[in-house]
């Protein structure tokens, strides 16, 4: 092989190997609470507004755990993550988690 090609071969192969792929980030979520929680938002840091509510039409009971998939295609891992509860027992309670490293989370009174 010519020093041409492969220079071209050697060229392609880290530019391929330096792209970034946006990964699903996958978790466990519990419900810790005697409350149930209605609606979960999660949006990166620094994001102004809540995304859409991650559960649709479902509710999270007390002691239940639900796999949470966040597929937005962003090249992210830290989240602010806001939690709001049924009723009047526990007000919205809001946090920030790297979710590219956190495999369960267990929301508390």
């Amino acid at each position: 092989m010519n020093s041409l090609k492969l220079a071209a071969l050697a060229a392609a192969v880290i530019f391929a190997g330096s792209t970034a792929h946006a990964e699903d980030l996958v978790f466990k979520l519990k419900n810790g609470t005697n409350s149930v929680l209605n609606n979960f938002h999660a949006s990166p840091v620094g994001v102004e507004k809540w995304e859409d509510d991650i559960f649709g039409q479902q509710v999270l009971n007390p002691g239940e755990t639900i796999e949470i998939t966040i597929a937005d295609g962003r090249d992210v891992c830290n989240y602010d993550m806001r939690f709001e509860f049924q009723g009047d027992e526990l007000t919205t309670t809001t946090d920030t988690q790297n979710l590219c490293e956190l495999g369960e989370y267990t929301i508390e009174e």
